[in-house]
């Protein structure tokens, strides 16, 4: 199974399901299941801003509890889209498969999720589904880009 490693607290957001994008600044034609790894980084601050520390807390995490160094989840990654950032409309998803003007998905992203990625014009957002959280993280070495687990499903 394809994996990817995501620092925390974005990780456990996604594994909650309270993160649908993982944003990136590559692209990838991938599609299917995906394993998320929890990296061994903890950003402190991020743990701090109101709107993940809210969505955390409803889930009974804060920075101390946070799983590292382990997969925590697997889901579908289902589509990968460009994200655009237009002052009068707000950043948005965009999917162009013939070209730049042939759109079949347009989202605009609201918040808490704008809160839970890095939104630059012209980077990724990673669409994830069927979300499931594992019962126990399962230790794990995380790479770099996607990488293949050889775990349990």
């Amino acid at each position: 199974m394809k994996a990817i490693t995501i620092h925390q607290p974005w990780a456990t957001l996604i594994a909650l399901g309270e993160k649908r994008f993982e944003t990136r600044t590559w692209d990838t034609n991938y599609r299917g299941p995906i394993a998320i790894h929890a990296g061994k980084q903890i950003d402190q601050y991020a743990c701090e801003e109101p709107e993940i520390k809210a969505a955390l807390a409803k889930h009974e995490f804060k920075a101390s509890n946070l799983p590292t160094g382990a997969v925590i989840a697997v889901c579908e990654l289902a589509g990968s889209y460009q994200i655009y950032d237009t002052i009068d409309n707000g950043t948005h998803i965009v999917r162009c498969p013939n070209d730049r003007y042939d759109f079949d998905k347009v989202e605009y992203i609201r918040r808490p999720e704008r809160n839970f990625g890095w939104w630059e014009s012209g980077s990724y957002a990673w669409e994830l589904d069927n979300v499931r959280m594992l019962s126990e993280p399962i230790p794990a070495k995380g790479m770099q880009r996607l990488w293949n687990w050889e775990g349990v499903q």
